[in-house]
């Protein structure tokens, strides 16, 4: 019985290091009941259990600390202060998550750090989480979307969608998922209509899908066309569907290396002075007008002709707004 109690107590001093506490002999032996020498044999059988069994938890002691009198643990899978604040602001700056997701996301992640760097960090975001800008999102948990059609894409299931279009018509579409992605605060799946242009991919957000269906139907790899997400992300901007096109466009904005880190298919072919470059970029769909027009007079575009065509109606509808 004996035994089983300093196992018990070793075990929970353990668990209560893990949490990030400070673990101090005389308050343990003060709640225990105990004496402090109890306590410390405590320690020493779970610091020499971490020893002997580093193939199973790694890197992880007991490290006193004769400045604050009191164990903590160390462990290498611990994310250090410096990595879990830049995965936060991540997260944070996101915005793809509800407010509530978004708390217990941080609140699991700060399991994986010391206790002074939980308070630390907690003082840093504070006043970004009481301002969090949530997106607006038409389903219930996008986390459980995401998985939930994550799932399907796995097991080749076609699916219908009941969705909310981008002018809020209610429309549902029976699909062959094919996969998801993350830009400018949605996620999006992927995939072909399986009436229709099948070989066309389209593009849902993921907080749109207000009900989704899972069919017994199955689909194989050669029911869909082969794409590359990778490159669909370099091309693609603001996930507006639409033809691949080159285009190119002088830019005299204060900095070039924006627009080569905003558009990833982006590269300069000349130099033509006073600031000023000849860029070229193979983009799909529309989403690339959107970002152009906001250049101002940073951008003029010059190929293809459709697309200067396209930009100078564009301009004159806007102007004449302000007649």
């Amino acid at each position: 019985m004996m035994e089983n109690t300093k196992q018990y107590r070793a075990l929970e001093i353990f668990f209560r290091a893990l949490r990030g506490e400070d673990i101090s002999v005389q308050n343990l032996a003060n709640e225990y009941g105990v004496s402090t020498k109890s306590v410390s044999r405590s320690i020493a059988d779970l610091k020499a259990f971490l020893a002997d069994n580093r193939d199973l938890v790694g890197n992880t002691e007991l490290e006193y600390s004769h400045k604050n009198k009191c164990y903590k643990l160390h462990m290498d899978e611990f994310l250090s202060i410096k990595e879990l604040f830049a995965l936060v602001e991540v997260m944070i700056g996101a915005r793809a998550f509800s407010r509530d997701e978004l708390l217990t996301l941080v609140d699991k992640l700060k399991r994986f750090t010391t206790g002074e760097d939980k308070q630390r960090l907690a003082e840093l975001i504070r006043k970004e989480i009481y301002h969090y800008p949530e997106v607006k999102h038409d389903c219930d948990s996008v986390q459980d979307r995401l998985w939930q059609i994550v799932g399907c894409i796995t097991e080749k299931c076609e699916i219908t969608i009941e969705y909310y279009r981008m002018d809020r018509k209610w429309v549902a579409h029976r699909i062959r998922p094919a996969s998801v992605m993350f830009t400018d605060y949605y996620f999006y799946l992927i995939g072909f209509v399986c009436e229709g242009k099948v070989d066309k991919p389209y593009y849902f957000r993921l907080d749109r899908i207000k009900a989704l269906t899972k069919h017994r139907k199955r689909f194989n790899t050669d029911d869909i066309p082969d794409f590359d997400e990778g490159l669909l992300r370099k091309r693609s901007l603001f996930m507006w569907p639409g033809k691949l096109r080159t285009i190119r466009f002088e830019f005299s904005g204060p900095s070039v290396q924006a627009v080569l880190d905003k558009l990833p298919t982006a590269k300069i072919i000349e130099r033509l002075g006073n600031n000023k470059y000849l860029i070229e970029a193979e983009t799909y769909g529309d989403g690339i007008k959107m970002w152009l027009l906001s250049q101002g007079e940073w951008v003029k575009v010059i190929y293809p002709e459709e697309l200067v065509t396209n930009i100078r109606q564009e301009l004159k509808t806007m102007l004449d707004l302000y007649s």
